[in-house]
């Protein structure tokens, strides 16, 4: 048995998410991908908060933004008027307020290089071609038949992580189903330069009687995206047939010239219903299948991607196993969520009877005057407002006295300023949290500390502080206090905004590395959250973190 405990198969944004973070929290993996390299087709565009944040956990947002088009809202056309528009850059509680357009190769070459820094390697021209599941019992495995070169290789795992795309050969072997159904239309796609188009980075989605135009700004030129008949074609579209396209369609006065890449396909909506076989664990595209609006495959893809890594890597550290039963319990109903909301949307631009056509303009009408339709469609789009508190993983939300209402099990934490006072710089609680560990936190004042010396003395030995950290927050109202600890530096920070708590109302909170609250307990039920911390130190050399 191969000494490495985690096959990733597939090294597009989700393989390639999973890996980063695994490599990250101290497990190596290795990856396959019968590619023979990156990626180069721009399929995916948008990156929205939920996705950008798990980026930033993985060392690769900053790298990311420093190229990105922001974009600046989207708006609806019929008939040539506009019938409704959003605004993006609006969302708060999170340091990706908007969406960002990244073709789908920068980000991919992002983290490949993160992999690289962190010590991982991607294996190309390697294709998994038989994959046998042992059940039952601790020795469970799989066994994966690799092809490369011509030379076959034979390698039994612990576990694997099936991020093999819509073909997924890993998810045919262990018998998962793809259930959901295809669009009758075809859709084109063309990427190029648009000459006439608006200088502000609006998405634009012409809605006609003969089918849709969306226009999508890029950092270096403009997407347009069409439906049309059913046909047999599988060859790119001509640039003369896109124009002719654009000449029917959009509001005139536009040409596009210099296209880089052209593409004919059908679109699906469809969820595995079920994510994972035993060691088995299935992400991205191998297990929902998105239509292109929202661009949502690529953002659930990427967060499928980072909680698979992120509690495997926990697990091969030492936690319960039953912690992955977590993951099917919180990324499949994501998934159906967000196939079910691009599925809706691409229904809604297909409409095709007069009458569906005037009752959907008007609806749009009404829900863009009343804000509504941003205040509802962006937090869905985002994906930031998840809720995993019926989650294996998350403990029930009993009332604990101090602890605030907005810190609930199974929800993403909420941010706090934060005075730094020893062993961070971060001046928010989500900053400290981007770093992507596990985090106890302990609220409260003089005597919280010593508290937090047992949590932090717990963490040092087990030798777990690359993956696990413990902040102490004391509050803005009391004296600082100074705690004696012979294991390093205490980290100290005090609550500026006057939003976690009160003086006398002590607590305890464990944080998952993905920002989602688990559990909270007074001060007493540390152990209990101490518990959900991994027990063994890293399989590998941990890299030094991104963040002081």
């Amino acid at each position: 048995m191969t000494a490495t405990p985690v096959l990733v198969v597939g090294a597009g944004p989700t393989g390639l998410s999973a890996a980063c973070a695994l490599w990250d929290l101290g497990v190596p993996c290795r990856v396959v991908d019968r590619r023979p390299g990156p990626g180069i087709a721009p399929k995916g565009l948008v990156l929205w908060s939920g996705a950008l944040e798990c980026l930033d956990r993985l060392g690769v947002a900053e790298k990311l933004t420093e190229t990105a088009l922001p974009l600046a809202g989207a708006s609806y056309w019929s008939k040539g008027r506009r019938i409704a528009g959003v605004r993006f850059g609006g969302l708060t509680g999170t340091a990706f307020p908007g969406p960002l357009c990244v073709p789908q190769p920068v980000t991919e070459r992002a983290l490949l290089e993160r992999l690289t820094e962190l010590g991982g390697t991607v294996e190309w021209e390697t294709e998994a071609t038989a994959v046998t599941v042992r059940r039952g019992g601790p020795e469970e495995s799989v066994t994966v038949t690799l092809s490369a070169g011509g030379v076959e290789e034979t390698v039994t795992v612990p576990w694997l992580v099936a991020a093999d795309g819509a073909r997924s050969l890993v998810r045919d072997s262990v018998g998962i189903p793809f259930e959901g159904h295809t669009f009758d239309r075809t859709f084109l796609i063309g990427d190029g330069r648009l000459e006439g188009a608006p200088e502000e980075a609006e998405v634009q989605h012409h809605i006609t009687p003969d089918g849709v135009l969306v226009i999508v700004p890029q950092p270096d030129g403009h997407r347009v995206f069409f439906d049309t008949e059913p046909d047999e074609r599988t060859d790119p579209p001509s640039e003369e047939l896109l124009q002719r396209l654009l000449d029917e369609r959009g509001p005139g006065g536009l040409r596009l010239h210099g296209t880089w890449w052209t593409s004919r396909f059908r679109v699906h909506a469809k969820v595995a219903p079920r994510f994972r076989e035993g060691p088995v664990l299935l992400a991205g595209d191998a297990v929902h299948a998105h239509t292109t609006a929202g661009g949502q495959g690529l953002n659930t893809g990427v967060q499928d991607g980072y909680d698979v890594g992120w509690k495997l890597a926990t697990v091969v550290r030492g936690c319960d196993p039953a912690l992955l039963d977590s993951y099917e319990a919180e990324r499949r109903p994501a998934s159906v969520r967000a196939v079910a909301n691009g599925d809706q949307q691409t229904r809604m631009w297909l409409l095709r009877r007069p009458a569906a056509r005037l009752l959907r303009n008007t609806v749009m009408r009404v829900l863009s005057a009343t804000g509504l339709l941003e205040r509802k469609a962006i937090p869905l789009l985002a994906q930031l407002d998840l809720d995993h508190s019926g989650s294996p993983a998350v403990a029930a939300s009993d009332a604990v006295t101090g602890v605030p209402r907005t810190l609930r099990p199974g929800r993403r934490s909420p941010d706090a300023a934060l005075a730094p006072v020893r062993g961070t710089a971060a001046t928010s609680l989500h900053d400290h949290l981007a770093a992507g560990r596990h985090t106890l936190l302990v609220y409260g004042a003089g005597p919280a500390g010593e508290t937090a010396v047992h949590a932090a003395e717990t963490v040092r030995e087990r030798g777990v502080g690359d993956t696990a950290q413990v902040l102490w927050i004391q509050p803005a109202d009391t004296v600082a206090t100074q705690v004696p600890y012979e294991g390093g530096e205490l980290i100290v920070a005090r609550d500026q905004g006057r939003t976690l708590g009160a003086a006398a109302s002590p607590w305890v909170a464990y944080v998952r590395p993905d920002g989602v609250v688990a559990a909270r307990s007074a001060p007493a039920g540390l152990d209990a959250l101490l518990a959900r911390l991994p027990s063994r130190e890293p399989l590998t050399a941990p890299v030094p973190s991104l963040r002081p």
